[in-house]
């Protein structure tokens, strides 16, 4: 038992290394530009392109994008396969704690079974869940939003002379 609560203290890694103004300026104005894109298309066409999610998103594609959980077959997989885990324990299962908890883990374990994983999508089956999302969802906002995410991506952050953006597509 005290060897199980001495690993609460932590294993006395670094923190991250510091961002520079630059990098933090750089972050915020991809994010700005990609959530400011799919909320116009989600005006301008009247369909629903996004969802709570991609703010999380943003943080990795714009702050970390070197990470493998920014990657595009991450963000795209990674919410496809958790929304449509969410959708189908909400309209197969049912629609209560149990099954929303079913279809959270089920996500996870799927995404790191086909190497997808994608944390943000984490939280699509809840949202799915709490939204009583259709089956449209999986379609938009999920895939088109996401992929317009990458395609941001990939126009903005190799606009920086210090990055290149992805790192791998498969």
């Amino acid at each position: 038992m005290n060897t199980y609560l001495k690993k609460f203290k932590g294993q006395n890694e670094q923190l991250v290394p510091k961002s520079t103004i630059s990098e933090i300026i750089f972050a915020f104005i991809g994010s700005f530009i990609a959530i400011g894109i799919i909320g116009y298309c989600t005006k301008t066409y009247d369909n629903l392109l996004i969802m709570g999610s991609f703010g999380a998103s943003c943080v990795l594609l714009f702050g970390f994008p070197k990470s493998p959980f920014s990657q595009p077959r991450n963000v795209i997989l990674g919410h496809f396969i958790s929304s449509l885990t969410g959708l189908f324990f909400l309209h197969i299962v049912g629609n209560d704690y149990i099954s929303m908890a079913l279809a959270l883990a089920t996500a996870i374990s799927l995404m790191i079974a086909t190497r997808t994983v994608h944390p943000p999508a984490g939280s699509n089956p809840i949202i799915i869940f709490l939204l009583g999302a259709s089956w449209d969802y999986l379609i938009f906002p999920t895939l088109i939003g996401s992929i317009i995410l990458v395609i941001v991506s990939l126009f903005y952050n190799n606009l920086h002379k210090n990055r290149s953006y992805p790192e791998y597509w498969y």
